[in-house]
């Protein structure tokens, strides 16, 4: 092994996906020197693995699906998609899994990349180790940020290695589509990813173990998408367990506790994520190998006034865009305690991460795809407010008989009663994805009732759905 001098960093960041580049940015932008360490390529899990491959691969579903809703498209779309096509497509959205525009942009910010496994070795010191073996020293005057996001984990089922299972990373990348898949799971990646593949050509049997899919949305948002994964020919099988799993010859077998014995030729298991910190060195700052961080609103770990943690690593909201919005605060943070300044205490301020907590939107690219913000009818209950569900359906909206035939979907918004203002909202349909801003506004917001009134949909549009929730709050 060869060892180097130590170089010295305002700020040194641990992970160079979309969490961690957004962090360096910020601190670059601010003046400070930053070096950024990537074991694998530079633009982390969402750019190959997670968020642009899967929809690339998803968009041509909703687009086909939406385009048999109406007549004059319907007929000329009823072909199965073209999966060499699509699959070419995503290999375009994922550069070919070569990051060298990732590269290019850390160069154009000035900030400094090392790759190489890089490990905590004491306070504001990294050490990062290169394929090569080269070992590198960095420390950072003002802190170090850890970004290194999640892992997929795998349930303890005995010889599941050797079944050479699927994970949310293969799904993504595989260069086939699998004649049978079993799918395993009743989250965002279970849904998206038996809709890609059933409608790539995969016969795909889902297996939930709960009651029913999306559990963190509202209960009918799992409904509407199980529905019409069903109809799509998905074999969708609620509170089922997988108890076994062999491949024999070459065939994967999966066996359930009701006794099932299913067979496929892959097996993709969405079971959950656990942070990437196991091999971090923690343990050399009193942390825990493995843990999540506890941090505060600055993204600052708790016990510490160098250390930060953005992004999934913290267990605070596991999406991309959240962990990009805690990279901006963190950014902020670390620029003001560097020159000596004191951080906003304005709640909204810009060194304080409160929308990650309370108002986090999400969109899952289903068909219909389900979007929501904020809290749950449950979970705004279990938080102690006084709410009230208001439900409406799409078909009361002009727009959603443009969209063709057979448009189906739902609105919710939760308002609190004290407040009269909306603690949630979630909406169900083909489109929603663009309509859940508009929500994310009036919560975060926190516009009341009185004040959606005077913000006028357009028609024909989807939105304008907040007219019929509001007159439907107003009637009951």
């Amino acid at each position: 092994m060869t060892e180097t001098e130590s170089i010295a960093y305002d700020v040194v960041v641990l992970g160079a996906g979309p969490v961690g580049e957004n962090v360096a940015d910020r601190t670059r932008a601010a003046g400070l020197s930053t070096a950024i360490v990537e074991s694998e390529l530079v633009g982390g899990e969402c750019s190959y693995w997670a968020c642009m491959p899967s929809k690339a691969l998803l968009r041509p579903v909703i687009a086909q699906a939406d385009a048999r809703m109406l007549p004059g498209l319907a007929e000329a779309n009823q072909e199965p998609l073209r999966t060499p096509a699509v699959l070419a497509r995503r290999d375009e959205f994922t550069s070919h899994w070569k990051d060298d525009g990732q590269v290019a942009w850390l160069d154009g910010v000035g900030v400094t990349l090392y790759r190489g496994q890089g490990r905590l070795a004491g306070p504001r010191t990294v050490t990062v180790t290169a394929a090569d073996g080269t070992l590198t020293t960095l420390t950072a005057r003002h802190a170090v940020v850890v970004s290194t996001g999640t892992r997929a984990v795998l349930p303890d089922l005995p010889g599941l290695a050797d079944v050479r299972p699927w994970t949310s990373r293969e799904a993504t990348a595989a260069k086939a589509a699998p004649g049978r898949l079993i799918v395993v799971g009743g989250g965002v990646v279970a849904a998206e990813m038996a809709t890609a593949w059933q409608a790539l050509g995969s016969r795909v049997t889902l297996l939930v173990r709960g009651k029913g899919l999306l559990s963190r949305m509202e209960p009918f948002a799992g409904e509407l998408v199980a529905e019409s994964l069903t109809k799509a020919g998905v074999d969708v099988r609620t509170g089922t367990s997988v108890t076994s799993v062999t491949r024999e010859n070459g065939t994967v077998v999966a066996v359930t506790d009701g006794g099932d014995r299913i067979e496929a030729d892959e097996i993709l298991f969405a079971t959950g994520r656990a942070p990437r910190t196991e091999d971090l060195g923690l343990d050399t700052v009193g942390l825990e190998p493995g843990s999540w961080l506890d941090v505060d609103d600055s993204l600052l770990v708790a016990g510490t006034d160098w250390l930060y943690g953005a992004g999934d690593v913290n267990h605070r909201a596991l999406l991309t865009h959240q962990g990009k919005y805690q990279a901006r605060i963190a950014g902020a943070a670390i620029a003001a305690r560097a020159a000596g300044g004191p951080l906003s205490a304005e709640p909204w301020g810009p060194h304080a991460a409160t929308a990650d907590q309370e108002a986090v939107p999400q969109v899952v690219f289903t068909e219909p795809e389900a979007a929501s913000v904020g809290l749950s009818l449950a979970e705004a209950e279990q938080a102690g407010h006084r709410v009230r569900a208001v439900d409406v359906e799409f078909s009361s909206v002009a727009a959603a008989s443009l969209y063709g035939d057979g448009y189906k979907g739902r609105a919710r918004m939760v308002v609190d009663l004290e407040e009269e203002i909306l603690r949630g909202v979630t909406f169900v349909g083909p489109g929603v994805g663009e309509l859940i801003h508009s929500a994310t506004v009036a919560v975060v917001g926190r516009v009341p009732i009185g004040r959606l009134w005077h913000a006028v949909p357009s028609y024909p549009t989807l939105s304008e759905v907040w007219l019929r929730l509001l007159e439907t709050y107003r009637d009951n």
